[in-house]
């Protein structure tokens, strides 16, 4: 264990309305979060009912609310269609995962460096264009003690996802490691409790003196 302060991050999925709240949250606390975007399945204007979950309808954010939910937030390309990757011809993979990409760059004016997989399933053929198209990391849905430096960027393991019960747990063991990694999606939460319990969780972490929030992408790339 070093001096250093452990580096804590953060992405979530799907670009769903939900974000809205979540990124006021994270604003309010001072963390950082990188969003896992599907560019191909968001429309103009958000889309109340996409999917349920646990009998609760989930909406997708539309395009022309996402500047401002995603303000001072970095993007991933979650891939355009959420498909299953490995179980596509290659040539429609490599489009999927090229045009989603090229639009989340082109509609936020930032580059999309990261990727999570869709389902958090992948293979080697995959994993490859993944780096073809650009990508610093690909995370999965795997969980890890230690997170970093992972064995391949395009297989990278998260600690837990957030609502894991051993959530603080493992957060005490990555100070080992020196970065404690966590994921979800904020249609997850579906109570006001649930809500309060993941605000005090992310004001915990910036109390904590030795822990800071960081970006996914500064673990890879030097600035």
């Amino acid at each position: 264990m070093t001096d250093r302060p452990m580096t804590v991050v953060q992405c979530w999925d799907d670009g769903v309305t939900n974000d809205a709240r979540l990124t006021e949250i994270l604003r309010r606390h001072g963390a950082k979060a990188t969003f896992n975007l599907n560019a191909g399945l968001h429309q103009a204007k958000r889309t109340p009912a996409a999917w349920t979950y646990q009998d609760t309808a989930v909406g997708r954010l539309g395009w022309d609310e996402m500047p401002a939910v995603y303000a001072g937030f970095t993007i991933a390309n979650h891939s355009l269609t959420h498909p299953h990757l490995e179980q596509l011809p290659l040539a429609e993979a490599r489009r999927d995962i090229v045009e989603g990409r090229d639009r989340l760059q082109q509609f936020f004016g930032q580059p999309v460096l990261g990727f999570a997989y869709p389902y958090g399933t992948y293979n080697e053929a995959v994993m490859d264009l993944l780096r073809e198209a650009g990508h610093v990391y690909a995370r999965t849905v795997g969980n890890v003690e230690q997170p970093f430096p992972p064995q391949d960027p395009m297989a990278f393991h998260p600690n837990c996802h957030f609502l894991a019960a051993d959530f603080w747990a493992r957060y005490e063991k990555a100070r080992a490691g020196g970065v404690f990694y966590f994921w979800g999606h904020s249609y997850e939460m579906i109570t006001a409790a649930m809500w309060a319990e993941f605000e005090a969780k992310i004001a915990r972490i910036s109390a904590d003196p030795a822990a800071r929030w960081g970006e996914l992408t500064e673990l890879f790339v030097e600035k």
